[in-house]
């Protein structure tokens, strides 16, 4: 191993302990992730816009993606009320600056867990009142927050959103990675292949496998589901904000808790496999939505 091979890997271990809200605007900035999910939040947002009358402003509510760029589309199709949910404050922080840059009385934040939030019916009517002003929203996005909360809890989560937090006309959108992958370049085989490793994990968060039990749910029967995969490539000519990109993914520290010695493996593995070849990693992710009482047929 080179000397400026060596002192990258320790680089690439160093940043493991980097905010999640910093690694993901690396990830948003070189990937074409939100260029991805922008795409289908506009769409999603045109059937609302159909569906719903003109004059009527709409209300919508993001988990877990404050800071991100489609912010921008929200805040500004969403003048009814726009609720940013996040654990992180630091994430807050700057979305709250912003705000009083900008002037956006409209946009609102707040700072908690959504597990705690809305697994509960009872948790989620209270946060609906004593957040949102009792009234519901036409739109709830979870663009690649469901990592943090474990499959068995999805349908709770996703009942409770539905019935009690979104409108009698809206859609709840949602946005997560493949949970399976031969490619050994792509974000999956990576998580599967660490996790797996060393937290004897596999990935079982599958949005797809969930739509299609929701389709099946005599409480989903009247909703339309909607669920579609796409293709992103993701590369950084810095190696420290390349494998600050791969902690978020590997979902270390929040989720799993690697030692010393296994980050180490970890980031040679990166460094000799992705960034010494040039070679950008490939994600491919699943989009799920959920559309609610509005009577013509949604798009994806």
């Amino acid at each position: 191993m080179t000397r400026t091979s060596a002192r990258l890997i320790h680089l690439g271990e160093r940043v493991s302990d980097s905010h999640t809200f910093q690694e993901d605007k690396i990830w948003s900035r070189y990937s074409s992730d939100k260029i991805d999910i922008g795409q289908t939040l506009t769409k999603v947002i045109r059937t609302l816009d159909k569906a719903l009358p003109l004059i009527r402003p709409m209300r919508a509510l993001s988990i877990g993606s404050s800071n991100e760029p489609q912010y921008r589309i929200l805040q500004s199709a969403f003048r009814g009320g726009l609720y940013l949910l996040d654990i992180e404050e630091s994430a807050l922080d700057l979305v709250k600056e912003r705000m009083h840059r900008q002037n956006t009385n409209h946009v609102h934040t707040i700072q908690d867990d959504y597990n705690k939030a809305f697994l509960d019916p009872g948790a989620a009517k209270n946060f609906l009142n004593e957040n949102m002003g009792a009234k519901c929203v036409e739109l709830v996005t979870l663009q690649h927050s469901m990592y943090y909360c474990p499959a068995v809890n999805w349908y709770p989560l996703i009942k409770n959103l539905y019935s009690i937090i979104l409108a009698p006309k809206g859609a709840v959108y949602a946005v997560l990675m493949s949970s399976e992958s031969n490619d050994h370049q792509s974000t999956t085989w990576l998580y599967n292949h660490f996790a797996g490793k060393f937290c004897t994990h596999k990935n079982n968060q599958d949005l797809l496998q969930f739509g299609k039990m929701l389709r099946q749910d005599p409480f989903f029967e009247n909703a339309e589901i909607r669920s579609k995969t796409s293709r992103v490539e993701f590369f950084v000519e810095d190696f420290g904000q390349f494998m600050s990109v791969i902690w978020m993914i590997l979902l270390y520290p929040q989720v799993h808790h690697y030692t010393l010695s296994e980050r180490h493996e970890i980031t040679e593995y990166v460094y000799e496999h992705f960034f010494a070849k040039k070679k950008p990693l490939i994600q491919c992710q699943d989009h799920l939505v959920i559309y609610r009482g509005l009577g013509i047929k949604g798009i994806i």
